[in-house]
């Protein structure tokens, strides 16, 4: 059974639980999942401070899988909002690399200009950066972020699904969005809850990240040619120094 190995570049356990019940679910059969957590970093990564350390330790996890098990899995799912590590990881894996925000992205640009809902103020420079990064400047109409962060979101889901509910359709109005994605490895399974009170088509990022790991195991075109990374590491794990 082909292989998806799930990254979670959060320190929290609980994230990468949640993750890898969505993600399987979401696979059923057609892929075996895998998710592990950074070995450093951030709880919950919610500033760019966060961001920056949680780049270094997505490929340190990848190292550190890649040493345990002997072998490489069929694709990597980057596992948070905001896909740290992402064309570093793509850069030198040699398998098909993929995260929550580019596949979120992807699917909500079929139902034309999208906005975004997400915890933590900190996160609208971040994704409006990714989003060009990723092509889509044109196709994203707005970034809306409510106050509380993913991570107190994740620890009072019934308040959230309320506060969620409204954020979307506010950034529907707000924005004339023919779609909204509700970013966020710890919001994985609510838009399902608040999908029938949002006025237009409405993206889980979890479901998107599972669905963009089927996509790539049926095309196998997003794979780097590249199987090393070409670098002399120093002071950094033996993982990542076997990576060279």
């Amino acid at each position: 059974m082909p292989h998806l190995l799930v990254i979670n570049p959060n320190t929290s356990t609980s994230v990468t639980a949640l993750l890898q019940q969505h993600v399987q679910k979401a696979l059923g059969e057609a892929m075996e999942v895998q998710s592990v957590t950074a070995r450093f970093g951030a709880p919950y990564i919610s500033s760019e401070a966060t961001y920056a350390v949680a780049n270094h330790s997505v490929l340190d996890a990848w190292a550190a899988t890649v040493a345990k098990d002997g072998c490489k899995p069929d694709a990597v799912l980057i596992g948070c909002f905001g896909d740290p590590g992402l064309f570093a990881l793509r850069e030198g894996a040699g398998v098909p690399v993929g995260g929550l925000a580019e596949a979120a992205f992807s699917a909500a640009a079929w139902h034309g200009r999208f906005a975004i809902v997400t915890g933590g103020e900190r996160w609208r420079p971040m994704l409006s950066r990714l989003a060009g990064a990723l092509g889509h400047t044109q196709t994203l109409a707005g970034i809306h972020t409510v106050a509380p962060t993913g991570a107190q979101l994740m620890a009072d889901p019934a308040g959230a699904r309320q506060l969620l509910a409204d954020a979307c359709c506010q950034a529907a109005e707000r924005f004339k969005a023919q779609a909204v994605i509700l970013g966020g490895a710890g919001l994985a399974g609510m838009a399902a809850d608040i999908a029938s009170q949002v006025p237009v088509p409405l993206i889980d990022s979890v479901q998107a990240g599972a669905e963009w790991a089927l996509d790539a195991l049926r095309r196998k075109t997003t794979a780097s040619a590249d199987e090393r990374f070409g670098v002399a590491w120093q002071n950094v794990s033996w993982e990542m120094t076997a990576l060279e």
